[in-house]
């Protein structure tokens, strides 16, 4: 066990399944309490019951992270029911495949709401939070190797990617002054349930078969194999552990070499 979070409460949001729950359960077997936030009440109470099962304690609250009265209310919930609030991964997100000249106002609104609004909300939070309880926090946020580079088809979703770094490195600027730290994480191509759909949607704007545009974006990773949820994992629980200390305002790539930068 990693005993530099042994004992700290982290929130996690779209925690009840893929990269969330992977992040959940690591920073758990970490030594973490974790509060699990999602729109999904019997998936939390599955990884509730997991991480209950590695001894550690955990709490779910199902929030929609694009209302930021319910972000404020799950950082409470965190603190009241598990006794402290020292880490925030803003994990929940959503992919969103179509042609830019096709996208709807709605999609966009969509995504914008999720991927962007959702971090920020989780950061206003959390700071505050951080603040009252006048200690050193850790802000861990979801990026993606689309915001480090557009991609065709994903659009919106690259543009809502770029706004979390942007994000990001704002908000370390505006909180190193009272020890907090925000980072991000970029994954790759992740075998999870979004990446089922990106391809199904791939291939019904294309014409490509379903699994073909999977397989083309895998065979040009470096490592040789499409990234697991445990992987991100693992990265992010650096990011949230005293190894990471002096980092803030990044949003490093891992993605088994894919993009570089």
């Amino acid at each position: 066990m990693v005993m530099g979070i042994a004992g700290k409460v982290a929130l996690v949001t779209g925690a009840g399944q893929g990269i969330g729950r992977a992040i959940a359960m690591r920073l758990a077997q970490d030594g973490a309490d974790v509060a699990l936030v999602d729109i999904d009440g019997a998936k939390l109470n599955a990884v509730a019951a997991e991480i209950v099962a590695t001894g550690r304690k955990a709490s779910v609250f199902i929030a929609d992270v694009s209302r930021r009265e319910q972000v404020t209310a799950a950082v409470e919930h965190a603190h009241q029911t598990l006794g402290g609030f020292d880490i925030i991964v803003n994990n929940a997100g959503v992919a969103q495949i179509d042609s830019l000249l096709d996208v709807s106002p709605q999609q966009v609104e969509r995504t914008l709401d999720i991927n962007v609004k959702g971090v920020l909300w989780g950061i206003q939070a959390a700071a505050n939070k951080f603040k009252a309880l006048k200690h050193k926090g850790k802000i861990i946020n979801a990026c993606s190797i689309a915001g480090h580079e557009g991609f065709a088809l994903l659009g919106v979703y690259s543009a809502s990617k770029f706004a979390v770094r942007a994000l990001t490195q704002a908000a370390a600027k505006e909180l190193a002054s009272a020890g907090i730290t925000v980072n991000a994480y970029c994954p790759g191509v992740v075998g999870t349930d979004m990446w089922v759909e990106i391809d199904k949607r791939m291939a019904e704007i294309t014409g490509a078969q379903v699994g073909a545009t999977y397989k083309q974006y895998v065979d040009g990773i470096a490592l040789g194999r499409a990234q697991t949820p445990e992987d991100v994992a693992g990265f992010v629980a650096f990011l949230a552990g005293p190894d990471a200390d002096y980092m803030t305002g990044q949003a490093p790539l891992i993605d088994g070499g894919l993009v570089y930068r």
